[in-house]
């Protein structure tokens, strides 16, 4: 287990030294408030304080604060994977639903991007690490984060923030909180907007991108709650919120360059000078068509509670929420300067989240028993706009890659084949409607043991409505239908070339995986389908037996079962396998089932929570296993996504903590170690999306080690002033970045560093920080992936060498970046 959080101290003055203990930490993972040393459940608490201290403002950055957590994000910054022991779900497909879940103040986000953002003022940070399958919305089948903001109270009071960093960095926020109507309604408001410059330098080539600088920062964000406590048996919380980003993100350089001299030799004939070449961390990218996205997320949501004295103390809650949520970006698709695929920045590559949410729980407690009772309901509108358009140089670079006969071939087609400007105009409307009905009760069966069962039914409905559609209609596919019909004579071509079998093979492959990729073959125009497939009912649920052997001491074992629901692949798919059998197009149809199977996890845990030295040490352990049936995997193979299951996925492994509040006087110290093996142990028709020489055959983004370490220091200053200091370091052993695997996408081991020293007055009434992020400027990875259209790394068809052909690019990591904050409260 990895617990991060630095309670206040509490002083033991018995005996002649002062023993400095922690005070009890306070978590609701299992929506009643416990003692985090009471609750069988691997949680990581993360007060509000640390969070202020380690710079953390988004998910992404909660990484620094929990071992076995890995947050990435790829082509736009909404594009966010959470994963936890190495489990989660690649996020670029937006019909694959999170396997680690985010909560907001109660409310599920559907997807981890929608919930990325300024999290604003907050109360604290809870990440459950395993499946949590019945108290959090919907199932999750790897973990939750629980995000618990500040609510309002009666005591009048702002804040102001001011900071100012490298790369043009410049943020501001203020917050006022206090009585609006004597001691019955209160309010908080807050406001921030934050401005960076970007990353990278761009060579934008031609263009028409004007942007000179990429993964830049320009938002704000407004949230305003109110609080009514008319007595003490009722209070209502309404929260409001809305941010805007207007950003450029995300360009990725080059990692690996194609053993391909076509693909190579090409692209340099196309833009002599351009190709960079490999030196990603030089923070130079291509990027000929702009990057811009524009998000807008809103929503208001509303708690109400109600102790009802007729039902003997027992409390009813309601949380109502709606969500909006909008993304619309623009992206040069190739990630060169080469014009040969790309999507508009216009308003044409949107998604849209819409969702509706209600949650209704009755819970009580009696001298045995703390019982919970409650019910479910979301439906989520999902609307996602998929263009994908053929460049000025598409025509040119696919017959390049042939030489003299690819480019006379190319020649000698109509004008309108592979026309720059045009290609897919795909639309998907997906209806998703989740109802379930739970309970989770605690029976203390002793004084010393205690049984809690938790059981929850899901019923999970989607619908699809999906529109292919190319935008010259039945003419945007005439490159393809006629390669088809001439694929015998394009053999032929190839054959008179002083090139070996294996290699006309290759250029084969090449011909129709390009002029007859998905988005450009005719078998899509103007195809209207619809999809009711997924209708499923699951039982998921847990059961935990906790002993405590003393007032210091508490074991546990537990079961649960998680669940993740079905969904569809809102991408192009087609039967058989043409890229890999180009020499047999006939029988190649459209796949008019894209829908995928739900996954599903048996988890076992056995876990021991300890309090040492008079409770100034808290050391907490659990050894976990956990069986995947049918994990979710999309993986992009350098020309589409393509989402599958793997047969059976196991984790298993150790996680530790400790929090120390050492005798060295204001000196707090916090380490968490996480193990875990997750390896495939069954890859069925999956195989073909791996290559034969991979490493190992552990799940991408799951590192054998992880560990952090933070340690924050307060010290007294003439009585009315303090300074105070904080370094936090984590950790990961290597591993692979891409989802199929390729050696080629590893990512080192490596260390984090964040660091901040702050100086000012000891109420906080006047506070000015010096930060530093990435302080030792590590340079890593964060996903790495195919180039398009130049190469693959999936297996090759038989007899070719086995060896990858594709260029990999990747999403960096963030450099090191520092500044300085003040701080003012009011």
């Amino acid at each position: 287990m990895a617990l991060s959080v630095w309670p206040a101290a509490a002083q033991d003055m018995g005996g002649d030294n002062e023993v400095r203990t922690i005070e009890t930490i306070i978590v609701t993972a299992q929506k009643r408030e416990q003692s985090l040393q009471d609750v069988p459940i691997v949680v990581t608490a993360i007060s509000g304080q640390l969070l202020q201290d380690s710079g953390v403002r988004d998910i992404k950055d909660l990484t620094l604060l929990t071992p076995g957590l890995i947050v990435t994000s790829t082509t736009s910054e909404t594009v966010t994977t959470a994963r936890i022991r190495g489990i989660g779900t690649v996020g670029d497909n937006p019909g694959l639903e999170s396997s680690v879940g985010v909560v907001i103040d109660g409310v599920y986000r559907p997807r981890n991007g929608v919930s990325f953002g300024d999290l604003g003022e907050l109360e604290r940070i809870e990440v459950l690490k395993g499946p949590q399958g019945t108290l959090f919305g919907k199932n999750t089948s790897a973990g939750v984060i629980n995000v618990v903001s500040k609510k309002p109270t009666f005591d009048f009071g702002a804040d102001v923030e001011l900071t100012v960093g490298n790369y043009g960095a410049r943020e501001g926020s203020f917050s006022l909180n206090g009585p609006l109507a004597g001691n019955v309604l209160a309010g908080r408001l807050y406001a921030a907007a934050r401005e960076r410059d970007g990353f990278y330098d761009v060579d934008r080539g031609p263009g028409p991108r004007v942007e000179t600088r990429d993964a830049d920062r320009d938002f704000y964000t407004l949230r305003g709650q109110l609080l009514a406590q008319p007595g003490e048996s009722f209070d209502a919380r309404l929260v409001v919120d809305y941010t805007e980003r207007d950003e450029n993100c995300c360009a990725a350089p080059h990692v690996a360059l194609s053993p391909s001299p076509a693909v190579l030799g090409v692209l340099q004939a196309l833009r002599p000078g351009s190709f960079l070449g490999v030196d990603p961390f030089a923070r130079r990218v291509e990027a000929n068509r702009s990057s811009e996205q524009s998000i807008e997320d809103k929503g208001v949501s509303l708690e109400l509670n109600w102790n009802l004295d007729a039902l003997g103390g027992a409390t009813l809650t309601s949380v109502s929420a709606w969500r909006d949520w909008e993304s619309v970006n623009g992206q040069d698709s190739d990630f060169t300067t080469v014009d040969i695929l790309y999507r508009n920045a216009d308003g044409s590559y949107a998604n849209k989240f819409k969702q509706l949410s209600q949650e209704l729980r009755l819970a009580g407690e009696t001298d045995r028993v703390s019982w919970l009772v409650g019910a479910f309901y979301a439906n989520e509108d999902l609307d996602s706009h998929n263009p994908l358009l053929m460049g000025n140089d598409f025509r040119a670079y696919f017959g390049g890659l042939l030489g003299a006969p690819g480019i006379a071939l190319i020649n000698s087609l109509p004008g309108i084949a592979w026309a720059a400007g045009h290609g897919q105009l795909d639309t998907y409307e997906q209806e998703s409607k989740s109802w379930a009905l739970f309970t989770n009760n605690s029976i203390r069966l002793t004084e010393a043991l205690e049984l809690t069962l938790g059981l929850r039914y899901t019923n999970e409905a989607k619908d699809l409505d999906s529109h292919y559609a190319n935008s010259l209609g039945a003419l945007g596919g005439v490159g393809c239908q006629i390669l088809r019909d001439q694929l015998a004579g394009i053999t032929a071509q190839i054959g008179s070339l002083p090139i070996s079998a294996p290699e006309q093979a290759q250029a084969l492959q090449t011909i129709y995986g390009i002029g007859c990729a998905p988005y450009a073959d005719p078998l899509f125009n103007d195809l209207a389908t619809s999809q009711s497939s997924i209708d499923e009912g699951e039982w998921s649920g847990t059961a935990k037996l906790a002993y405590r052997f003393n007032d210091q001491v508490m074991g546990y074992l537990s079961y649960a079962r998680g669940y993740k629901a079905g969904g569809y692949n809102l991408d192009r798919e087609r039967t058989g396998n043409p890229a890999l059998n180009p020499g047999q197009p006939d029988g190649i149809a459209v796949d008019l089932d894209t829908s995928f199977a739900k996954e599903t996890v048996d988890s076992y845990e056995v876990g021991l929570k300890t309090e040492w030295a008079n409770g100034a040490v808290l050391l907490n352990g659990a050894l976990f296993y956990q069986d995947y049936t049918d994990f979710q995997l999309n993986t992009f193979t350098g020309i589409q996504f393509v989402v599958t299951s793997l047969p059976q996925v196991v984790s298993q492994g150790v996680d530790l903590d400790l929090i120390w509040r050492s005798p060295v006087e204001q000196l707090s110290v916090q380490a968490g170690i996480t193990y875990a093996e997750t390896e495939i142990k069954d890859f069925g028709s999956a195989l073909a999306t791996f290559r034969p020489e991979r490493a190992n055959d552990r799940l991408s983004f799951a590192p054998k080690w992880s560990g952090s370490l933070s340690a924050t220091f307060q010290q007294p200053v003439n009585g009315n002033l303090v300074w105070r200091a904080n370094l936090g370091g984590k950790y990961t052993s290597e591993y692979n970045t891409g989802s199929n695997l390729d050696p080629r996408k590893k990512q080192d081991a490596m260390t984090i560093v964040n660091a901040r020293l702050g100086f000012g007055a000891q109420d906080e009434r006047w506070m000015v920080e010096a930060w530093a992020q990435n302080l030792t400027d590590e340079e890593y990875y964060q996903v790495a992936f195919d180039g398009t259209l130049q190469g693959s790394s999936a297996n090759p068809p038989a007899g070719l060498a086995q060896i990858p052909t594709s260029t990999v690019n990747a999403f960096l990591g963030a450099p090191r970046t520092y500044g300085l904050t003040m701080r003012f409260k009011f």
